[in-house]
């Protein structure tokens, strides 16, 4: 019975350890999602993969020919226990797939990390170095804090990126 396995790919090569192994009429999968990347003061959304250096295929151990996986340009070696291909636990990639958008993404939604009412230090623009409360955040990547300035305290709205623990 064919389950999802796992295959560690060299670095950088998870797209083409799936080509060569599609072709080879394996089934695959790439989890991938949108990575934010800034580079200067400009925001990009890119593919990247979900967990860098790996993939699942599926297979049957018993009857898919499944030792040249090992082999495969761009596959450093499928993840076995002793001899044997260890797979994963039924419904992970299910429960994956349930997660992608319309666009073929996985939703991933990091946590900001801040509680409310702590001490946050802002790192970029004009406000740089300045120090607030952390208030809530207002949607994924907006964060609301709390800063006193000009005698007054007032509510700012920031990239999440632009604000981090006060040290």
């Amino acid at each position: 019975m064919p389950r999802w396995h796992v295959v560690h790919t060299r670095a950088g090569a998870e797209l083409l350890a799936q080509g060569h192994l599609d072709r080879q009429g394996f089934e695959t999968y790439l989890p991938r999602y949108l990575k934010t990347r800034r580079h200067a003061r400009r925001t990009t959304r890119l593919p990247a993969p979900l967990f860098p250096r790996y993939l699942f295929v599926r297979f049957d151990p018993d009857s898919a020919p499944w030792r040249s996986i090992n082999g495969t340009h761009g596959v450093s070696h499928l993840v076995c226990m002793g001899n044997r291909p260890s797979a994963v636990p039924r419904g992970v990639v299910a429960d994956i797939r349930a997660r992608e958008s319309e666009e073929g993404f996985v939703e991933v939604h990091d946590p900001i990390g801040f509680e409310s009412g702590e001490v946050v230090r802002v790192t970029e623009g004009p406000l740089a170095q300045q120090s607030g409360i952390f208030q809530g955040s207002d949607d994924d990547r907006r964060v609301v804090i709390l800063l006193s300035m000009l005698g007054r305290e007032m509510k700012v709205t920031l990239d999440r990126d632009a604000v981090a623990a006060f040290a």
